[in-house]
């Protein structure tokens, strides 16, 4: 059941169904894509097809629709309109749950990420420039943007490196390869920038870069980490943080995105009662001021995720009807 007077915009939903309808238990969910077939918005009250985000038009189709539905909170769920919210947030246009725009714009870029986690003393790995010295090998050579683990390779020397900077159509950079297990750290901070909670969870099994399988695990060292990086950046709102346990050199900030992570489900089902992310956006969206509960969650969850799908009628309404049976345990004979 909606709440009544509160309402969320959500961009950019694509396939990310299990966001929205998180949030639709708790609120009136407008969901925003250009995309009249992007699954996710079937979950909202409201689904809106608005104009790309490199279209002028873009924040004003945004400000029309917080205007007609009393939104409290517009929720980016992909990397792409985070510094155009951030400037809109600046600018008094949107209720964005946002960083300002140069951490947005930061985070965007891996490498320039690397250097704003090395100046507000964070751990992040050795990471150079095509060109530029590196302190041993094996090394990744990575895209400067993207996500989804998009054009990722290993090179163990010199020779490789620089065949995988030319082959990568796109601004690279070379970063010591983390010798270590890898985890993720779903944080949630409030409009004042204080992190309300940070949940790590294990890396079981991924797929395109997005995790599919994991443990939420109580580690005081990845929870202190978690809470230090979005206060030092200003988060506002969600953000996922990776890093790798090198057994060399400990803890590596591989990733830092200013967004909910593919693995949302895990914090949700870690949360204590009230305490969801979506619950607690939506308590901000109201005006009110959740206290910090940093570490404070059950540790032990693990997840298992998989895919569905939705029929569409001719004028791309959901049926109701699918090929398959829902799921879950077949019925009692």
């Amino acid at each position: 059941m909606a709440a009544a007077g509160v309402a969320v915009l959500l961009t950019g939903v694509g396939k990310r169904y299990d966001i929205v309808s998180a949030f639709a238990q708790h609120a009136t969910v407008i969901a925003a894509d250009p995309n009249p077939l992007a699954p996710a918005q079937y979950a909202a009250h409201h689904r809106v097809a608005v104009p790309r985000i490199d279209d002028p038009s873009y924040v004003p189709a945004l400000q029309a629709l917080c205007d007609r539905h009393n939104v409290g909170a517009v929720v980016p769920l992909t990397d792409l309109d985070l510094e155009v919210l951030a400037h809109a947030r600046n600018a008094g246009q949107l209720p964005a749950f946002v960083p300002d725009p140069e951490i947005a714009r930061a985070t965007f870029d891996k490498y320039e990420a690397h250097l704003l986690l090395e100046q507000l003393g964070l751990p992040s790995p050795p990471t150079a420039l095509p060109g530029e010295p590196v302190a041993g090998y094996p090394v990744m050579v990575k895209p400067r943007r993207g996500s989804g683990a998009r054009s990722i390779h290993r090179a163990d020397d010199e020779r490789a490196a620089e065949f995988f900077v030319a082959y990568v159509d796109e601004p690279t950079m070379v970063q010591h390869h983390m010798d270590g297990p890898e985890f993720s750290i779903d944080c949630l901070s409030d409009l004042a920038g204080r992190c309300l909670n940070a949940i790590p969870r294990t890396m079981i099994e991924s797929r395109g870069g997005e995790s599919i399988k994991g443990t939420v695990i109580s580690d005081p060292e990845l929870i202190e980490l978690g809470r230090r990086v979005v206060e030092a950046l200003g988060v506002r709102g969600p953000c996922t943080v990776q890093v790798f346990r090198d057994r060399r050199i400990g803890l590596g900030i591989t990733d830092v995105n200013t967004r909910f992570g593919g693995a949302f489900p895990a914090p949700v089902y870690a949360a204590l009662p009230g305490r969801t992310y979506p619950e607690l956006i939506v308590a901000m969206a109201r005006g009110e001021q959740p206290d910090p509960h940093v570490g404070q969650f059950r540790a032990g969850i693990t997840f298992t995720r998989y895919f569905w799908q939705l029929e569409l009628d001719e004028s791309l309404a959901p049926t109701g009807r699918d090929i398959v049976a829902p799921p879950g345990p077949p019925p009692p004979r």
